[in-house]
């Protein structure tokens, strides 16, 4: 009898357990974010419809969005060629992927050897997730 969970064991996971994941907006092409999951998170993203990461700082699963409400509802999952990262392709509920405000993560352009701010902040982290 199998788990049916054998796809986890095409993926060539790390040292520590994790795979790299690209997440990109389905509908613009946008890159959003660039994250980690272990099995358990990947295991949840699939089964939920919705990104759920490894917070590596935290050391814990971090389902995107829970803070926020930006939740990133899944469209698709890839994984790459050579087995060891993966896509997902994603709704952006709110259109801010990132804890900054903005749309995505990848906001500086390296411009004349110095990293520009290109993209504005859509919305307030504070109004987001209050003082810290």
């Amino acid at each position: 009898m199998t788990s049916g969970k054998e796809w986890l064991d095409e993926l060539k996971w790390d040292d520590q357990g994790l795979v790299p994941v690209i997440t990109q907006e389905a509908t613009s092409g946008r890159l959003l974010t660039f994250a980690w999951m272990n099995r358990e998170a990947l295991v949840r993203t699939a089964e939920q419809g919705q990104a759920v990461y490894w917070s590596r700082s935290r050391k814990r699963l971090w389902h995107k969005g829970e803070e926020s409400g930006h939740i990133q509802k899944v469209v698709e999952i890839r994984m790459d060629c050579d087995g060891d990262a993966l896509l997902l392709r994603v709704e952006q509920v709110g259109g801010i992927a990132c804890h900054t405000g903005r749309e995505s993560c990848f906001f500086r352009n390296l411009v004349d050897g110095r990293w520009m701010i290109v993209d504005p902040v859509l919305k307030d982290p504070e109004l987001i997730y209050g003082k810290r």
